[in-house]
């Protein structure tokens, strides 16, 4: 599958929103070895592709990657937000 790399502006925009600390919880992912939906964590960075770096409050250490996996905002407020908008990068 091929991917669309996001632009800098698109990741700059992620980065905005996606900052360290901040508290999401997982509606899915799309890997068999995805933490289960309902699993919450901390934002710890966003990289250079805007893939979300997650501390999952189970252990895992799987990235979030916008357009495949979806996750929402649980601290702010309680903000409801989803993450969605490209496909997986080959590995």
């Amino acid at each position: 599958m091929t991917m669309k790399m996001p632009t800098k502006r698109e990741v700059e925009r992620i980065k905005a929103r996606y900052t360290k600390g901040l508290r999401i919880e997982l509606i899915h992912m799309d890997d068999p070895q995805a933490p289960p939906a309902g699993t919450r964590g901390t934002i710890i960075t966003v990289d250079d592709v805007g893939d979300l770096v997650v501390a999952w409050d189970n252990g895992s250490g799987l990235n979030v990657v916008p357009g495949v996996d979806r996750v929402r905002i649980i601290s702010e407020g309680q903000e409801k937000s989803d993450v969605e908008g490209r496909s997986h990068r080959d590995s």
